[in-house]
């Protein structure tokens, strides 16, 4: 009986065809082809931005409802949010460009639509064409600060804000209505009131009025005995009068870039922090957020 031959299967293959083992061309030494990473997003840090984006959103709904209270108080908790989504992703080293056009485009809607049109619901609605400009001119302001400060990125110093920064300029928005219905007062009473405090916090935005950051406070620094105390002082001043204390201390913000300005051109220092040479006293600064 003739042997029978071993036949492949069909449709079989080798794992090493003939002539593979021995090229002449070394295994180990052929250029490795890495698949290419996955591009994505992080996150943590952009939960953060979009609950802060959702603050804003609800801050419009809110208005919309005359829910003036759970408005204002919205938008303090998106700057709240908003402050934490940096830190987080400083810590976590999870730093990323589209992140930072995210939180731009978040504090657009939250520092910049929903303040606006809480005032104009508010108390700018009834006075006609003046009431919507003075919105819209906030409402501008807030986007043509947050395109300048993305553009300035790197060339303004970090111990300063080049204008006042739309969370603070939302703050004194919403806060001068917080501290109107604290007292019980409409918004069409004090409409012009609210008009001038809204074109004001606006047309702030947008000037080269030099407000500081804090961004260089060392928190891991000792500090005197005495700054406890001072925390505290505060900390009861908010608790026994929160909406009458946390305006003024918004108006105080908003007063001291000018006082820094005036101080600035007494010393016959340069007014502007626009910087147009990049120096090596400050480049220690430029990599601050």
């Amino acid at each position: 009986m003739p042997p029978v031959k071993n036949r492949k299967p069909k449709g079989s293959f080798k794992l090493f065809p003939r002539g593979a083992r021995k090229s002449g061309i070394d295994a180990a030494a052929s250029p490795v082809v890495r698949a290419k990473p996955r591009r994505g997003i992080y996150l943590l840090p952009n939960a953060f931005t979009t609950a802060a984006l959702f603050c804003g959103f609800y801050a419009i709904v809110m208005a919309m409802n005359q829910e003036w209270e759970r408005s204002c108080f919205a938008v303090f908790m998106a700057a709240v949010l908003d402050s934490l989504d940096g830190r987080v992703a400083r810590m976590t080293n999870t730093q990323s460009e589209f992140g930072a056009q995210y939180d731009s485009l978040s504090d657009m809607v939250s520092f910049g639509v929903a303040p606006a049109l809480i005032a104009y619901e508010w108390a700018l609605k009834g006075m006609g064409k003046w009431g919507w400009l003075a919105a819209f001119v906030y409402c501008a302001g807030a986007a043509l600060r947050l395109a300048r400060f993305n553009t300035n990125i790197a060339v303004v110093d970090k111990r300063y804000f080049q204008g006042i920064p739309s969370p603070a300029a939302a703050a004194l928005v919403v806060g001068f209505i917080l501290l109107m219905q604290d007292l019980a007062i409409a918004g069409e009473t004090v409409r012009w009131f609210a008009f001038t405090v809204t074109l004001f916090a606006g047309l702030t935005m947008v000037t080269n009025v030099p407000f500081y950051s804090f961004k260089d406070v060392n928190l891991k620094r000792s500090v005197p005995f005495v700054a406890p105390l001072i925390v505290v002082c505060i900390y009861v001043a908010l608790v026994s009068d929160p909406h009458k204390v946390l305006f003024g201390l918004f108006v105080g913000y908003a007063l001291s870039g000018y006082l820094v300005l005036l101080w600035r051109w007494r010393n016959g220092r340069p007014v502007s922090l626009v910087q147009m040479t990049h120096d090596e006293d400050t480049e220690h600064d430029e990599l601050g957020g």
